[in-house]
């Protein structure tokens, strides 16, 4: 009998909180394929599975081919797709200045371009069926952004402008959106193999030295449960209404919190001169 089960697509799935939900889902019974650089670095990850429940996919997620024939095979494979999570995505310190042309293209063409090109090819199928979900990883670097983070919050500030249009756009189609701006978990993103930070250092820019110590320090430390972000990102794909923003984590509530009442001060604050370029009479 066919599993009832919604069918899972992830990308980023081989480390951090996209290996703990492809675990978790797998564990539930749930129908998967699963995105990596590497299907074999993959599948060890993972671990044991059920071949009937399980499709590790091997992709290049700079190319819109690779992730076209991806979904392609996900849908032959299980006859449709439920429920996307774009979770690939990295860090990269540095400011505006420091990092090159490479480092810079680079990282949008994973934590942006990866995420639209995945949305354009798995729309139609969503459309046609009138339904579906989709869950974009984001960071509350995308509304709060800390010292020294500049190009990192400008990808994820652009995953949150995106999510937030996409599921006006998509609300009459059945189709729901949910961009997720975690705080720091517990995973690999502080670690060098998920972070970047420039090979030009400016020694001028100091407090931005400190600010990237300060976080490589919490590497391990963080409050964040990869396991429980898994249970929520289940819970909000089986729910009717699910939230546009989900800020998970307290840290990351916090600093959302914090940003909302500096720009209510802020507002405020320069009132009368935003009200100045009105035409008057």
């Amino acid at each position: 009998m066919k599993s009832m089960k919604k069918v899972w697509y992830v990308t980023g799935a081989s480390k951090g909180l996209g290996l703990a939900l492809v675990k978790k889902l797998l564990s539930e019974g749930y129908r998967v394929a699963a995105t990596s650089r590497s299907a074999e670095t993959l599948k060890k990850q993972v671990g044991p599975y059920n071949e009937d429940l399980f499709l590790p996919l091997e992709v290049d997620l700079t190319s819109n081919e690779s992730i076209e024939r991806s979904i392609q095979q996900a849908n032959s494979v299980f006859g449709g797709i439920d429920v996307v999570v774009n979770n690939a995505g990295y860090g990269i310190g540095g400011t505006v200045e420091e990092l090159s042309e490479k480092e810079i293209n680079d990282s949008f063409n994973i934590n942006v371009f990866a995420t639209i090109n995945v949305i354009r090819n798995v729309l139609p199928l969503m459309r046609a069926k009138r339904s579906g979900y989709i869950i974009n990883i984001a960071s509350i670097a995308g509304f709060a952004p800390a010292t020294g983070w500049a190009m990192y919050g400008a990808t994820k500030f652009a995953v949150v402008g995106l999510s937030e249009v996409l599921a006006g756009d998509v609300k009459d189609l059945g189709i729901k959106v949910t961009v997720v701006a975690p705080g720091a978990f517990r995973t690999e993103f502080l670690s060098h193999d998920s972070l970047v930070l420039p090979e030009n250092k400016i020694e001028d820019y100091k407090s931005v030295r400190v600010s990237h110590a300060r976080y490589l320090t919490m590497n391990g430390q963080q409050a964040g449960d990869p396991e429980r972000a898994a249970e929520i990102f289940i819970h909000l794909a089986e729910i009717p209404e699910p939230p546009v923003r989900l800020f998970m984590g307290t840290d990351a509530y916090n600093r959302a919190k914090a940003k909302i009442d500096a720009l209510d001060d802020e507002l405020e604050k320069w009132k009368d001169l935003s009200f100045i370029t009105d035409f008057s009479g």
